[in-house]
């Protein structure tokens, strides 16, 4: 009975804690999803500049990433003390980063690396606090499908709401405050309420962030896994934000982009539990590999559609994004593990700063993405608001299947060389 109550209380833990990513994701999505749209079709940029704009953000976003993993793997600061005075800071920044005047590319700039710097020193520590709360690779594959699971019930809200709230208050800004309002309380709360259980004793010797940046480029899975979900990540930003644009002005049906991400966002919450329960069963690393698999097949099967219309497209993206959320919860069940695996093989434990590190090269792949995207648009014609010519229709079309194909298959190679297997860990910490 007593047993049965502590495994009933780390679960609630688990789930409160996992809840977070509800907060850090209503922030997120609206990025991914909004920001690159808000800045060409709002704030009037040209597409190149809107997209070096979103890449030196994301650039900038890394390399803060990286910076908050080395000041809290040095420094020791206290991971749920970061999250939770971090809060309020993050949401009013994230509001300034939507209340920008049009044509304002510098404004836009700074108030994005202003949210970027305030996102990494709340989001790292949150994201290291993982190794610590689960200690177990079962534990941490729940945490990862609670927190995706989390995080897609925030992009459900901000693909419906955020053009609806834009409608109702007449400005981005209001209607992201709105958010916002949702989203620092939860994080004062989990700092508030979750503990942060003591490291293990050899964690107390933090190397040097130069010896411990060495430790990690030589543990192989880290590594892998930093290559395989740099590949994904990027996949995933060209398809997603590809929507809008797909919808608007290859469909010609504007209102259906933020029903299709809405519905991209409800497919993650049904396929959650399905990759959580596969790499909990079967190993993450399985999961990785069915899921990217899926993924590949998809784009080469709705690019035989000569003329898809809304349907098919919302089905084919809906199915993308199903298989997307098994690429996410296996990275982030396999990072920790990582961590684990590298202090087994070397005697160093690097916690932060691999994650600030794994941050760092997703963050520049995103802004790849990002800048691709509005490179690409500008030099085939893109006009925002404007009937488009058929070398725009093309590049918009194409942008969304061939690119996200191409770094699936990269991608599976360097998840076929992860060293990490469902029984690794545990046949480490016997040895």
């Amino acid at each position: 009975m007593i047993r049965r109550r502590r495994s009933s209380s780390v679960r609630g833990t688990l789930v409160v804690f996992s809840a977070g990513d509800f907060a850090f994701n209503l922030y997120w999505q609206a990025i991914s999803l909004y920001l690159l749209f808000y800045y060409i079709d709002v704030l009037a940029l040209p597409p190149a500049t809107a997209g070096i704009v979103f890449m030196i953000g994301a650039i900038w976003d890394g390399i803060a990433d990286f910076a908050a993993g080395a000041a809290a793997e040095r420094m020791r600061l206290s991971y749920r003390r970061l999250v939770g005075w971090g809060a309020l800071p993050l949401g009013l920044a994230f509001v300034a980063m939507f209340a920008v005047p049009a044509g304002a590319a510098a404004w836009a700039l700074a108030t994005q690396v202003v949210f970027r710097t305030l996102y990494a020193f709340t989001n790292i520590p949150y994201a290291a606090w993982t190794t610590r709360v689960a200690p177990t690779s079962r534990e941490r594959s729940l945490v990862a499908g609670l927190r995706m699971g989390f995080g897609a019930a925030a992009g459900v809200l901000v693909a419906l709401a955020l053009p609806w709230l834009v409608r109702g208050t007449g400005t981005y800004a209001a209607a992201t405050a709105l958010l916002a309002m949702l989203g620092v309380p939860v994080l004062i709360v989990i700092a508030w309420r979750v503990p942060e259980p003591t490291p293990p004793v050899s964690t107390s010797d933090h190397p040097r962030i130069l010896t411990g940046l060495g430790a990690l480029v030589r543990n192989r899975a880290f590594v892998a896994i930093n290559i395989a979900a740099a590949a994904g990540g990027a996949a995933t930003a060209l398809t997603s934000q590809s929507v809008l644009y797909f919808f608007r002005y290859v469909l010609h049906d504007a209102p259906g982009g933020p029903h299709a991400l809405a519905g991209m966002a409800l497919g993650s919450l049904v396929a959650v539990p399905l990759w959580t329960a596969v790499a909990r069963a079967r190993g993450a690393r399985t999961a990785w590999i069915v899921a990217g698999v899926f993924a590949l097949l998809l784009p080469a099967g709705f690019a035989l559609i000569a003329s898809p219309g809304t349907t098919a497209t919302a089905a084919f993206l809906l199915a993308m994004q199903a298989a997307f959320v098994g690429v996410s919860v296996a990275a982030w069940t396999l990072l920790p593990d990582a961590v684990d695996w590298g202090e087994a093989q070397s005697g160093k434990r690097v916690e932060a700063l691999a994650f600030g590190s794994f941050a760092l090269v997703q963050k520049i792949a995103l802004a790849g993405a990002g800048f691709a995207i509005g490179a690409v648009y500008q030099a085939n014609g893109f006009v925002a608001g404007a009937a488009q010519g058929s070398d725009s229709l093309y590049a918009i079309r194409w942008l969304m299947l061939a690119g996200p194909a191409l770094l699936i298959a990269a991608m599976l190679v360097a998840v076929i060389a992860i060293p990490l297997r469902r029984d690794t860990l545990l046949q480490v910490r016997r040895a």
